[in-house]
Parts: structure tokens; sequence; C-alpha cells
């Protein structure tokens, strides 16, 4: 499975950590930036990281956005067509993302989350498959929101 990631100069460092712990464990990671720890906004990586995702060029099937808190950054990537991202800032939260809300992002603050938790949020969103059922016309009730 290919994974974009991305982040601002506030979640670099958690990125960067996160990039590397998938590279680890056999993922190709997509990194969309920021690269730097001079200011940037948000938004941009936001972009680049969901447009990944929907576009299906480099072939990236989820992603995963950080900034400071996780707040502003899954703000940007919510508004962009085809993406459900989450907020999340514990295992329960980013395995729910993944089962019943079929979040094909997710995003966390490097300033209010430690690297053991931020690796366990991803191992269990990317391994948890999404659960269909009574939660997929749920799903189809929020995508259609973006017509």
């Amino acid at each position: 499975m290919k994974i974009a990631i991305g982040s601002d100069h506030g979640g670099i460092h958690l990125k960067n950590h996160i990039k590397a712990y998938l590279e680890g464990k056999g993922y190709e990671v997509i990194d969309h930036g920021t690269y730097t720890e001079d200011s940037c906004d948000y938004p941009d990586f936001a972009k680049k990281v969901c447009d990944d995702i929907t576009s299906g060029t480099s072939g990236a099937e989820k992603g995963i956005l950080v900034c400071g808190t996780g707040i502003g950054i899954s703000m940007a990537a919510n508004k962009c067509k085809g993406i459900r991202a989450a907020v999340v800032a514990d295992v329960f939260s980013a395995k729910m993302a993944a089962e019943h809300n079929n979040a094909n992002v997710i995003c966390m603050g490097e300033r209010t989350t430690g690297i053991g938790i931020a690796e366990m949020m991803v191992d269990i969103f990317l391994a948890t498959p999404f659960a269909g059922g009574r939660h997929q016309r749920r799903i189809d009730k929020i995508m259609a929101l973006e017509k």
C-alpha cells in the first residue's frame, strides 16, 4: 500500500518520524512536504496529499497529515472533494475512522500526540477495513454533501 504524507512546519518532526516508521514496515511513502522548519501554510500540504489520493496518479490509497494540533490541516483536507479526513488523538478514534467512517486520511498534531501513540494510530488506521453495511449509507450521505 502506498501512503501519501504531509505536514506544515508545526508537524514536520512527527511527519518525518511516521514516514521512517512506515518505510521500516515496508510501505511506500510519498512525502509531499514540508521539508524544512520554515513557517508555511498547512492548507498547501493538505491539498497536495489529498490531490494525490483522489487523482490516483501515484497509487496512494490513504494519507496522513500532521500540523500542530491536527485540526487546521483536517479542516483543509475535508474541503477537498473525495476526502474523508479524521482528526485522531487515540487508537480507538483511529480504528473507528477506518471501520465506521471509511476515512481515507487521518490527521494528528505534533504538539498533542506522542510518538508511540502516533505509531499505534497509524498501524490501526491502515490495518482496519471499512465495515460497510449501515455505515456505507452514512458515507454516501456525507459524500452527497459535496454535490
